[in-house]
């Protein structure tokens, strides 16, 4: 898919406005810019950042309650989904934390929330950080397993769990649900069929 497709998809399914918009073509363009220096996505994506990236990340708006106080993004990397939801959000009392323990990451999501006048709190590793959020994603950052483990352990209240998963979704959950079960939904990715969104309501101990 190519911009001008993935922008229709944003406007038309998922209501981005035109000033969402024009935050993701400059921020498309910081990524890429500060890619050529260091690796915030991997270069052969980069011709297909629009919809592998961004498109992928703002898929999970349709999922998200904007009138809970607060999402972590769990290794935010280039601020992929964090600050794409963050572009999105239209309610100033509703936060968005990003968790990245690469100081040079975390440099580059400090950088471009100054760029675009965003409203987000930059963290680092989620182990040395208090984890208090209603909402946690996470896209690419650890094996599901290791991901519920950090979200029971070091979240401290009950919150529901995002996690953008490619095509070894199921395989995954299988491996992960043998032992302990929980509840789950399992949504299909609208910009790879093979790729899965798994929705979760973590309830701690």
């Amino acid at each position: 898919m190519q911009q001008l497709e993935v922008i229709k998809i944003l406007k038309k399914d998922l209501n981005f406005n035109d000033g969402a918009i024009e935050k993701l073509k400059k921020f498309a363009e910081l990524v890429l810019g500060e890619n050529k220096n260091h690796n915030l996505i991997a270069k052969s994506t980069e011709a297909s950042i629009w919809d592998r990236h961004i498109l992928d990340s703002a898929q999970l708006v349709k999922f998200i309650d904007f009138n809970a106080g607060s999402l972590a993004d769990l290794g935010s990397g280039a601020g992929f989904p964090g600050l794409i939801i963050e572009i999105f959000n239209k309610n100033k009392d509703f936060h968005v934390k990003l968790y990245e323990k690469s100081l040079v990451k975390r440099q580059f999501l400090i950088n471009v929330i100054k760029k675009l006048d965003l409203n987000a709190e930059i963290l680092g590793d989620v182990r040395d950080e208090v984890l208090d959020s209603d909402i946690i994603v996470c896209r690419a950052f650890k094996k599901l397993d290791r991901v519920i483990q950090v979200s029971r352990e070091i979240a401290k209240k009950p919150h529901k769990l995002m996690i953008l998963k490619g095509k070894n979704a199921q395989e995954e959950i299988n491996k992960t649900f043998k032992t302990k079960k929980y509840s789950y939904k399992l949504v299909n990715s609208i910009t790879n069929e093979k790729s899965k969104i798994i929705l979760m309501e973590i309830h701690q101990k």
